[in-house]
């Protein structure tokens, strides 16, 4: 799948969803999905702004609700964020248990895991930086579950090639899977991925029932374990100058909003912290694929440092960022994101944060409100 950087191409992909197709189709690897996500997950677009254009495109919220549904798992794994902060870097609700190491399996990395769907979409992934969700579950369900991996080091790897990479969804995502924000440790057998890859392979290790799985060894195929070094090669600081006495917008990985106070006269930065890129890396695809979108961004310039050399020369009144879990050693005036529902705070589990999301649902009359 290609993933264009070109503001006007991911609005006319924003603009073709078809959430009934998504609904019928999305848990197949062929499905009709939105490949939306790399430019939710760093903020050119927001989950209210893909509901919105379905909306007004005169689909019913009862038809899209599937879709509705898993745009806000976005926005669920982002309050649990801003609730929990740096404990997501750690087991959230209980221990994984079942852990023999806090490495990964070498397959994961070489594609040779011996399941032929998912050792074709490692092999996809690395050239595109995006997974569909599925494999993604099946690919930490071997990680955690099969090759008995912490589920730390291999969410890490993973998020390090994703263009989407959002921490929060990856971290946790990799949890629920694992059984550490989660009741149980989640499972795919042969039969579950022939059916959703279209494949054929049988006497697998996977090819047995879920009671087997759950009792099985380590697969041969996943005892060889690595530390995979996770390097950021962040471009050269040149010198900038900006005029000290206009605004200064910071961008970063997670808002490249084109569209942010995009008629007002400012200085615009993107902040590229080499102490953010050493906690959560990310691979030269996907740094690229950032500096891309940021060229949407009219008068950009980049800033590779910290924060706090940025503001030695300015005043906090002149510093603006929008709202994120990483944000919170910036100084100056943060703007409010465009979450999908006015629904704040912690929930224990996503299905109580919806029952509350379903109490704003946009009815047609209430649409100005909701989306000004």
């Amino acid at each position: 799948m290609n993933f264009p950087v070109s503001y006007k191409e991911i609005i006319n992909r924003m603009e073709s969803v078809n959430p009934v197709r998504y609904k019928d189709t999305r848990n197949f690897i062929d499905g009709d999905v939105t490949y939306l996500s790399p430019y939710i997950a760093r903020g050119v677009i927001s989950t209210r702004q893909v509901m919105q254009s379905v909306l007004e495109r005169g689909f019913e919220f009862h038809k899209a609700e599937k879709l509705f549904q898993e745009l806000a798992w976005r926005d669920y794994w982002q309050q649990v964020w801003i609730a929990k902060g740096t404990g997501i870097n750690r087991d959230l609700k209980q221990s994984q248990q079942d852990v023999a190491h806090f490495k990964m399996p070498a397959a994961l990395v070489e594609g040779s895991t011996g399941i032929e769907a998912i050792d074709l979409a490692l092999a996809d992934f690395f050239e595109t930086g995006y997974l569909h969700n599925h494999l993604r579950l099946y690919i930490a369900a071997l990680a955690c579950n099969m090759g008995k991996s912490h589920w730390y080091t291999p969410a890490r790897w993973m998020y390090y090639h994703l263009l989407d990479g959002d921490w929060a969804s990856n971290a946790l995502s990799w949890q629920w899977v694992a059984g550490s924000n989660s009741s149980k440790k989640y499972y795919a057998n042969q039969e579950n991925i022939n059916r959703y890859c279209y494949s054929t392979q049988l006497n697998t290790y996977l090819d047995t029932d879920y009671p087997a799985l759950a009792k099985a060894p380590v697969p041969p195929s996943l005892k060889k374990l690595i530390d995979p070094g996770l390097t950021v090669k962040l471009p050269k600081q040149n010198e900038i100058a900006w005029d000290a006495s206009r605004t200064i917008l910071i961008y970063n990985s997670y808002n490249l909003d084109p569209t942010w106070r995009a008629n007002e006269n400012v200085n615009r930065i993107l902040l590229l912290e080499p102490s953010h890129f050493e906690q959560y890396p990310v691979s030269e695809k996907v740094l690229g694929f950032i500096l891309g979108l940021s060229k949407n961004i009219s008068g950009i310039r980049v800033f590779v440092g910290e924060f706090g050399d940025l503001k030695k020369t300015l005043a906090p009144d002149k510093i603006r960022f929008k709202e994120h879990p990483l944000n919170k050693h910036y100084e100056g005036t943060s703007d409010a994101r465009k979450w999908m529902f006015p629904v704040q705070g912690y929930y224990p589990s996503f299905f109580s944060y919806w029952k509350q999301c379903l109490k704003h649902i946009p009815m047609p009359e209430k649409t100005g409100s909701l989306f000004s």
